[in-house]
């Protein structure tokens, strides 16, 4: 009797949150979402297992894509550098068995490719895909500035090119370094 009293609260807690959960309905799907988030599309398709279906992103902003696979499984890849973007190239992915869910920065090149890929544990796959807008992002004044890429078009990603940036600069160190190293060694020997 002492274990029913024990267990008692948790399953009302339990059923309580699961209420909470499930309780809204209507364009967020049965989800609570932050009221920032604006819906912008609803994208519903169909595509065969091991095939890609391609979309493309405009929209300025942090973009949250959520999709359901009503029947099989839709995997999500996203791309600033490529419109088809795929399992072997692309920035953002979601391959679960359930929900996917992406945010796309707001430092993303527009256009973004986005692929939705029918898993081919199933022939045939149906998706419903929601795109967010997050008006609460704020953006960091500094995520705006444009770092030089080899075709010397401005390329936000300032992690990448700084990365790349340090190691070529340590790599020309080093070659004098060795070089000088090298001269050294054959007026000694």
């Amino acid at each position: 009797m002492a274990l029913l009293w024990r267990t008692f609260p948790i399953v009302l807690l339990c059923q309580v949150t699961l209420g909470k959960v499930t309780a809204s309905s209507g364009p967020s799907g049965g989800v609570l979402l932050p009221e920032d988030w604006v819906l912008l599309h609803v994208v519903q398709g169909q595509i065969g297992g091991g095939n890609y279906s391609y979309l493309r992103l405009n929209h300025d902003g942090r973009i949250v894509l959520r999709m359901e696979s009503a029947r099989g499984d839709a995997d999500l890849y996203v791309s600033d550098s490529t419109l088809h973007p795929s399992f072997d190239e692309y920035e953002l992915q979601s391959a679960t068995c359930g929900q996917d869910s992406v945010a796309v920065p707001a430092w993303f090149r527009r256009p973004v490719g986005i692929a939705v890929y029918g898993h081919p544990s199933h022939l045939e796959t149906e998706f419903e895909m929601r795109v967010y807008l997050d008006r609460a992002v704020t953006e960091d004044p500094f995520t705006e500035l444009t770092y030089p890429t080899e075709e010397g078009a401005g390329d936000k990603k300032p992690g990448k090119k700084l990365e790349e940036e340090e190691e070529e600069e340590e790599s020309v160190v080093w070659t004098i370094l060795i070089g000088l190293l090298k001269l050294v060694l054959e007026i000694l020997f």
